[in-house]
């Protein structure tokens, strides 16, 4: 499967809002295995870099909450009310003051360098244009923030490769999971500054830093222009 195949989306964000509205009841059963696979510990130790004014996209049903340390002023998005309902309990259980919005990543309603951290946890393999949420996620994050990512993608195994690829369109229907993405490479695509990067588990979580590639912003009408010529065929980052 090429690159481009990998990148193409697989819902629209309606189509994956109702999906997830629909599941989200379920959402926490299913994604027990992952726990067990060692995503907890690795959530757990990715979110205590995160300081100050904090973003986190793609929240879901909230199980990256009891790890973020209590300095951090958080701020969480989802694109399904459904989920973002559960993660609102999870909050009230744990005593953890944050604020919840229904919004899009790909749109995301903050002036620019608005955060000190802004964080994605296993949403990259969803969204249908990942690339504009990772420059969405730069747009709001302050010079010198940082931007804190864990992911699942394709595994540098070439036979699981193989085999992620060949099975990548029947997983996508599901939810919109493209599992054999590469995170890595479109963190680096959206013209972010790799500070740290590691994979586990045959290779397919990956753990990575980053910050905004240079001190000079991109503010919002740049990044609207560059969005247009993105969608007319060109990939550079902004």
């Amino acid at each position: 499967m090429s690159p481009e195949n990998r990148t193409s989306p697989s819902m629209t964000t309606a189509e994956i809002r109702h999906q997830y509205n629909a599941f989200a009841s379920w959402y926490d059963a299913v994604e027990g295995l992952p726990e067990l696979l060692g995503i907890r510990r690795l959530r757990r130790a990715l979110l205590q870099r995160a300081s100050g004014a904090t973003l986190e996209v793609a929240i879901g049903t909230g199980k990256s909450l009891r790890y973020y340390p209590p300095s951090c002023q958080l701020t969480a998005v989802d694109v399904s009310l459904a989920m973002l309902r559960i993660a609102r309990q999870r909050a009230a259980r744990f005593g953890l003051r944050a604020t919840f919005q229904v919004m899009d990543a790909e749109r995301l309603a903050f002036p620019d360098q608005h955060f000190d951290t802004v964080i994605d946890t296993l949403a990259l393999c969803t969204f249908p244009d990942p690339l504009t949420v990772l420059r969405e996620m730069t747009r709001v994050c302050q010079p010198k923030g940082r931007l804190l990512f864990l992911e699942h993608g394709r595994s540098d195994r070439a036979w699981l490769g193989k085999w992620q690829d060949r099975w990548a369109e029947r997983h996508a229907k599901k939810l919109g999971c493209r599992w054999n993405r590469e995170p890595l490479a479109l963190v680096q695509q959206a013209g972010l500054h790799v500070i740290a990067a590691r994979r586990t588990f045959f290779g397919i979580f990956h753990v990575i830093e980053a910050r905004p590639a240079s001190p000079t912003r991109v503010t919002a009408h740049e990044y609207a222009a560059t969005r247009a010529s993105t969608q007319n065929g060109e990939s550079h980052a902004p």
